[in-house]
């Protein structure tokens, strides 16, 4: 019985292995080329469409509110070409993820999210994809659920960023860390997204990236 539940152990142990093995190549070059492929076409869409922020600038969050929206099309244009390209060839993979994940928090405050939110109802109707109003958001939570993985784990071995690291004799991988500072960045990260669509929860998110940070340091001292 033993040697059975040994082996059983053993094999499963061997499978979880080569399943991690391919998920440092595959997962992340789909996620790369998928998402890639999604910011290039709405970049596309805005370099050969017409500007139409000026009908919902009131919308846009702050400082994006008080920006001319010429600068902020350009800029948002721009921002899902150059991510997709990046995303595509996994070089600046995570500087880029973050940059599109933050874009696609601005774009959530002012075109998916829904403009009221008297009751849990509300935001319920929004997680959808139709034209029927209350925000559909469906589409952007799978986009930021799909850029997560590329800014905390990284763009995979199949990617320039990995090459690059060989080429500089660094850990394209390093092991995981999980201390103070790890989760005070990853409060930084999703603060300053989340500022953008939900104020309070992102500046909250800020505060405790700088409690961790002064606790890291007084304990050091």
């Amino acid at each position: 019985m033993n040697t059975a539940i040994a082996g059983a152990l053993g094999a499963w142990e061997g499978l979880t292995a080569r399943l991690r093995g391919v998920g440092q190549w595959l997962p992340p070059l789909v996620l790369r080329l998928v998402m890639g492929w999604e910011f290039f076409e709405s970049g596309r869409e805005k370099l050969y469409g017409d500007n139409w922020f000026a009908e919902i600038q009131d919308r846009f969050p702050f400082p994006f509110d008080h920006v001319p929206t010429g600068f902020s099309w350009q800029l948002s244009t721009w921002t899902e070409l150059a991510g997709a390209v990046l995303l595509w060839l996994g070089l600046g993979t995570r500087f880029a993820a973050f940059a599109l994940l933050f874009v696609t928090f601005v774009a959530t405050a002012a075109v998916h999210w829904p403009d009221m939110l008297s009751m849990w109802g509300d935001l319920a109707k929004g997680y959808a994809i139709t034209d029927m109003g209350y925000g559909n958001f469906k589409l952007p939570l799978l986009f930021v659920v799909m850029l997560l993985p590329l800014l905390f784990q990284g763009p995979g071995w199949l990617s320039l960023d990995a090459l690059l690291a060989r080429l500089l004799r660094v850990d394209a991988m390093p092991a995981p860390r999980f201390d103070a500072r790890a989760w005070a960045l990853a409060a930084a990260l999703m603060g300053a997204c989340f500022l953008m669509l939900l104020p309070t929860f992102g500046i909250a998110l800020l505060a405790i990236a700088a409690v961790l940070l002064a606790a890291e340091r007084l304990l050091r001292t």
